[in-house]
């Protein structure tokens, strides 16, 4: 959803000015976070607008004034105000729809976002004016010619070829501005190999493609740039990021903080407990780790800081609670929407899988947090710093419009009916709240015009997952082209000896490696593309006489591709939301990673347990299936915190530490005998914790 960010610098202790210029963000957003430090917090200078610049390419945008800022700004409200109104009163034909979709993003990506670092970012350079006009031309081509093209499918003429390099060249580069490098090389590499498939020795030989067909393929077709994803993103996606931006507007990202406060801030290690929290809140309706690590980190890294967490411990934590929030239901950084798409089974049922894995995840979070706290003997915030739940209680009706959504879908509303009404609902409930401040003579938080406002942040906000969608668009087109995913899929499976863990294990070091830099609806379009064919091989042999396309396989497959990918955010070398924890933390920007990574360690787990045992997914599983298997999972989960922590009662001795993580791994394994042999093994550990003295405490 929409992840426009505030300017979350602090000068002297004090909030930096608000901002009306909204920065984009994927699709998603991140609602902003409460910047205000309660009595005791470290009043260390953090710019968190610099380290978001840094990290993610889509807050370094263009601000500019006069005519042109006003004419963006009108641009960006038109694309707003169409993908409302194909919502309400029908989506135009797949490609149409699409192709008005992508003219209005590529115009605003060259309109803000500047070629290189060098361009001022208060001034409009004329080589951008001129990849704008061309950037809503390309796409017109298709929308003016519609007709032409269709009667003569499949064969190009010399200016097709033309329009289509022009617009598959303007994809690539707008993604370069607004996404980064690294999935721009990954479709460079594809495209690549569509012309040296005749070359390539083995398994992955193909017999090529002429220039002609590939640019056909790839621009006037809904295989390539114009597919799915870009199909979901100018549908679904886009109303979800308009919605974050008037939730933004409300105010519920300070709200999730402020709760997150008033539930856990008491707590041992109270502000990393408020971090997990209140990351998972907003993980509800974010896209974005790197900017969820910004908006809340830059008030909860250094409350931890200051409670005695050491730095690469506190960037660590708030890394690792964001980029969980990718994998929270109900929207799941978008990737819910494509994948309902991608495997065909209902988005409500997609939903319904990953609510156990992803409680499990921020369980895990939050007992090595509590492990590492009881460790140094951190305390929580005193009653006096938090906020009071009776004050906050009168701010619940921010909630009505998350709640309303959830409701609508898992009610079997469509997404973008839901989103819709949602939308509506969320103005509303903000315009009754403020008629009824005014009238009792209280501050106004949400003004009539911040109905436009939120219009221009949601288009805004779409740029990043626009470019990213239609890229992956060439990626998909390339694989559908030259048969790349079977090929890949069972080069995998003879890789790893037609073994399923070992299928796995090379599954998740390929999206592992795939998803680093990448956003989360990229993400999960090219670790389903190329890393998850070769799990539904590897089960569909396992499982003779099944449907291939059964749940049972396509859904643990698709997951697990997606939940390796979006853990690269949070695995060395290329970490980026544990980096920019690390820059908001001031601390080692490897050593945080790694940290994160052992706080991130119920991801590098539950996925395994779910393509080994479909029940944790919901598969064939009664409730009180789940519930078990949530409980026993719960428990192997403390086990495996505690070896990775090396702490439990006491400070573990090296022996004890494998002993716990053996223990904690059977017990996640669903299985009545290997809870059993897990148990015992937990609670001999225990029993060794209280009987036998820790090791010495080290000097300080």
């Amino acid at each position: 959803m929409s992840e426009r960010k505030k300017d979350t610098s602090t000068e002297a202790g004090k909030p930096a000015p608000k901002k009306r210029t909204p920065t984009p963000r994927k699709a998603d957003a991140a609602p902003e976070a409460s910047l205000k430090e309660p009595v005791g917090a470290e009043t260390d200078t953090v710019n968190g607008a610099e380290i978001l610049k840094k990290f993610d390419k889509e807050a370094d945008f263009r601000t500019l004034a006069g005519f042109m800022g006003k004419f963006i700004a009108a641009l960006a409200i038109a694309f707003s105000v169409f993908q409302v109104y194909t919502a309400a009163f029908g989506v135009l034909d797949a490609h149409i729809q699409r192709a008005v979709h992508l003219g209005f993003g590529l115009s605003l990506i060259y309109l803000l976002y500047p070629s290189s670092k060098k361009w001022a970012r208060n001034k409009l350079h004329p080589v951008d004016v001129l990849l704008a006009l061309a950037g809503a031309a390309a796409p017109a081509y298709i929308v003016i010619f519609y007709q032409q093209l269709v009667l003569r499918a499949g064969t190009t003429t010399p200016l097709d070829i033309v329009v289509g390099v022009l617009g598959i060249a303007l994809v690539i580069e707008a993604t370069r501005r607004v996404v980064g490098l690294p999935i721009v090389i990954i479709a460079g590499v594809f495209i690549l190999y569509a012309f040296a498939g005749p070359y390539i020795p083995g398994r992955l030989a193909h017999r090529g493609a002429r220039l002609d067909t590939l640019i056909g393929h790839l621009f006037f077709t809904t295989e390539g740039i114009f597919g799915i994803p870009l199909g979901v993103s100018s549908t679904f996606i886009f109303l979800f990021i308009l919605f974050g931006a008037y939730l933004e507007k409300t105010g519920l990202g300070q709200f999730f903080i402020d709760i997150s406060n008033a539930i856990a801030g008491w707590a041992s290690g109270g502000p990393a407990k408020v971090a997990v929290l209140s990351s998972g809140l907003m993980g509800m309706v974010s896209g974005s780790s790197v900017a969820n690590v910004v908006g809340t980190g830059s008030f909860t890294i250094p409350m931890m800081k200051k409670l005695g967490y050491k730095p690469e411990f506190a960037g660590a934590v708030e890394a690792t609670a964001s980029t969980g929030g990718q994998l929270m239901p109900p929207i799941m950084g978008a990737a819910a929407f494509l994948m309902a798409e991608f495997t065909g089974i209902k988005y409500a049922r997609i939903i319904g899988a990953a609510v156990v894995p992803a409680l499990l995840y921020y369980f895990g979070v939050w007992a090595g947090v509590h492990l590492e706290a009881k460790r140094l003997g951190l305390r929580g915030m005193t009653r006096e710093e938090l906020p009071k739940l009776k004050a906050l209680a009168k701010k619940s009706y921010l909630v009505i419009p998350l709640v309303a959504i959830i409701y609508l879908l898992v009610t079997g509303y469509t997404p973008m009916r839901a989103a819709l009404i949602a939308i509506i609902l969320s103005i509303a409930t903000a315009g009754i709240a403020s008629i009824v401040n005014w009238m009792l003579k209280k501050p106004v938080e949400f003004r009539w015009q911040d109905i436009v406002i939120g219009l221009e942040a949601g288009a805004r906000g779409a740029l990043g997952v626009l470019a990213a969608t239609a890229c992956a668009g060439i990626i998909i087109g390339v694989v559908t082209l030259t048969g790349l995913g079977l090929k890949l899929g069972s080069s995998l499976v003879a890789l790893a000896n037609g073994k399923l863990f070992f299928t796995l294990l090379f599954t998740m070091i390929t999206s592992l490696i795939l998803g680093m830099g990448v956003p989360t609806t990229a993400n999960y379009v090219i670790t389903s593309t190329i890393a998850a064919p070769a799990i539904m091989m590897i089960l569909t042999k396992l499982n003779p006489g099944m449907d291939p396309y059964a749940q049972m396989i396509v859904l643990p497959a698709h997951m697990f591709a997606f939940y390796f990918g979006i853990i690269a955010d949070v695995t060395p070398p290329v970490a980026l939301a544990a980096f920019a924890g690390a820059g908001i933390a001031k601390a080692n920007p490897m050593k945080t990673g790694l940290n994160a990574s052992k706080l991130a360690i119920a991801a590098f787990l539950v996925p395994y347990i779910f393509v080994y045992s479909p029940k944790m997914l919901g598969i064939g599983a009664t409730f009180l299936d789940m519930l078990i298997i949530f409980l026993t999972s719960a428990v192997g989960i403390i086990g495996v915190s505690a070896g990775v922590m090396g702490y439990l009662t006491r400070t573990m001795h090296i022996w004890e530490r494998p002993l716990f993580i053996l223990g904690g791994i059977l017990l996640v394994t669903p299985g009545g005998f290997t809870d059993l042999i897990g148990a015992a093994i937990l609670v001999g550990g225990f029993f060794i914790q209280k009987l036998i003295k820790g090791p010495a405490p080290k000097a300080a």
